[in-house]
């Protein structure tokens, strides 16, 4: 029997980069030794059951001299102890710290940045040292991972790398987990059961943009009476999105779960899933909504039109444009017909392009090549 190729994976950031790592190692188990150094954000106890070995590092999301320079000496010890066949970085801070930990080792390097840092919504200085600081890194990997045709586009326009050390691998999700997935009842949160619920799920994070979300609710409920808005996530924000929800008096029609463990549960119950994104590297929200069967409005922004065909599959607004967002909610509230074609055509796109499958098959190709 060939033996498995052993991947080191590092990754600092948790959210969809963890979702992500959670389908890949499930369906990669087979054929690659996957062992995880992450950071102290993630559940250990998760990954224990679904990776080959687990090793968790206290890392700083920030900038944060004294403790990066630990975390480097560790890593480096890892990485000559344990002798990958490849190192997997994710996510930028991720990138920075296993390819310093490398240097001199000369083992084979992936480097996915789960959206590039200077498409993020910043100061034009930030910017281009977010841009800086990704052409001199790029050296120092193999290959490059962009989740999108979007996200590779953006590194053949600012001059990355040269165009063959990028590899598109959409994100995938696990639909057999998906599947098996219980909603949650309306009753246990509160939701009256003939309420038209309208869901966001995301970090409260200006990226995420929550204060569109619910300057589009309060024109939504002036249409429907029956509207309920659910957001589900947590972040920097909340209290600027609790401020203004009081502000709008839709305290009794809205609910903010925090973070949760089973977002898919909470998206079985929506009749519209929104992602009003500022920018987006990918958006796996989107495909999961789509599993869900719940049809889309989303902004036209990065990755989000790679996923979503305007009138084909979902609906696309302008970024920051709450009344085209409010108005394409309302056309979905009284057009059911024209919704379910949306949902239809969805679960097509899903089949087709983001089966977690397809995510652990072309990272295997893309191993078996660089090894």
């Amino acid at each position: 029997m060939e033996r498995k190729i052993r991947v080191l994976h590092v990754a600092e950031a948790a959210g969809g980069v963890e979702r992500y790592l959670e389908t890949l190692f499930k369906y990669s188990k087979d054929k690659v030794e996957n062992i995880l150094v992450c950071s102290q954000k993630y559940d250990y106890e998760k990954f224990k059951k679904i990776a080959d070995r687990v090793i968790v590092l206290k890392m700083a999301h920030d900038i944060e001299p004294s403790s990066d320079i630990k975390v480097e000496r560790t890593l480096r010890r890892i990485i000559k102890q344990l002798k990958p066949d490849i190192i997997y970085a994710h996510s930028s801070k991720a990138g920075a710290f296993a390819r310093i930990a490398d240097l001199g080792l000369n083992n084979k390097v992936i480097y996915n940045p789960h959206g590039w840092a200077f498409n993020m919504q910043q100061s034009a200085k930030k910017k281009e040292m977010y841009k800086w600081v990704e052409k001199i890194s790029a050296h120092f990997c193999d290959k490059i991972v962009c989740i999108s045709d979007a996200e590779r586009e953006s590194a053949l326009r600012e001059k990355i790398c040269k165009p063959s050390k990028l590899q598109v691998i959409y994100n995938g999700i696990d639909l057999e987990e998906i599947e098996k997935t219980i909603p949650m009842r309306r009753a246990q949160l509160g939701i009256p059961e003939d309420a038209f619920v309208v869901g966001m799920v995301g970090r409260l994070s200006k990226q995420k943009a929550p204060d569109t979300f619910v300057k589009a609710a309060k024109l939504i409920k002036e249409k429907i009476p029956n509207a309920f808005f659910l957001m589900v996530g947590d972040g920097e924000l909340r209290d600027q999105v609790e401020d203004l929800v009081n502000q709008y008096d839709l305290g009794s029609s809205f609910l903010i779960t925090g973070w949760v463990d089973n977002p898919t549960a909470y998206m079985k119950i929506m009749d519209v899933g929104m992602l009003l994104s500022c920018w987006e590297g990918f958006g796996l929200v989107l495909p999961e909504y789509m599993a869900c069967g719940v049809p889309i409005v989303a902004t036209n922004v990065d990755a989000i039109p790679n996923i979503v065909k305007d009138g084909v599959n979902g609906m696309l607004v302008g970024k920051d444009d709450y009344h085209e967002a409010a108005d394409k909610v309302i056309f979905l509230y009284k057009h059911f017909k024209a919704k379910q074609r949306l949902i239809n055509a969805a679960n097509d796109r899903i089949m087709n392009n983001y089966r977690g499958e397809f995510v652990a098959e072309k990272s295997f190709k893309l191993y078996k090549g660089i090894k």
